[in-house]
């Protein structure tokens, strides 16, 4: 938030306007508490990353424990068959408009939209309320985004 904040008081921040931000941070994970996010675990950034906020249905929370572990352990199974795309989600429960953001990492972009939509087919799917915007694009240094604004 600093960074940010320091960034917008810049010739070049002040000239932007920003089309979305929201904060969030990394919490236990509920049933699986050895899931962490990619960029946590040290692994290698990957080439390109989607980057969306995350509400789950009003009733989520109302069903019992046991309901919750089995959609999410089945949802995880469902991305097994995608281990090059890495996962970084992180609560933003109060922090801002929505209860998670999720970001996908992967080397190839076809990846992340081929999980995405394999994932549709899972019974934790009834219970997404929110998941839009989605902000998607290909790995770039400041380098290269500042020489591209010129």
């Amino acid at each position: 938030q600093e960074a940010y904040n320091l960034f917008r008081r810049t010739k070049l921040g002040r000239a932007l306007e920003p089309v979305w931000s929201n904060m969030a941070l990394h919490r236990p994970a509920e049933f699986n508490k050895s899931h962490v996010p990619a960029f946590l675990a040290d692994e290698t950034p990957r080439d390109y990353i989607s980057v969306y906020p995350f509400v789950r249905s009003y009733d989520w929370y109302l069903l019992p424990d046991e309901d919750r572990r089995r959609m999410l352990a089945d949802h995880g199974k469902m991305a097994r068959g995608y281990p090059d795309v890495r996962a970084n989600t992180v609560a933003s429960f109060s922090l801002g408009d929505y209860e998670w953001v999720l970001a996908f990492e992967a080397d190839e972009l076809y990846r992340i939209v081929d999980l995405m939509r394999h994932l549709r087919a899972s019974e934790a799917r009834l219970h997404v309320r929110e998941e839009v915007p989605f902000y998607t694009g290909r790995r770039k240094s400041v380098a290269d985004l500042v020489a591209g604004l010129a």
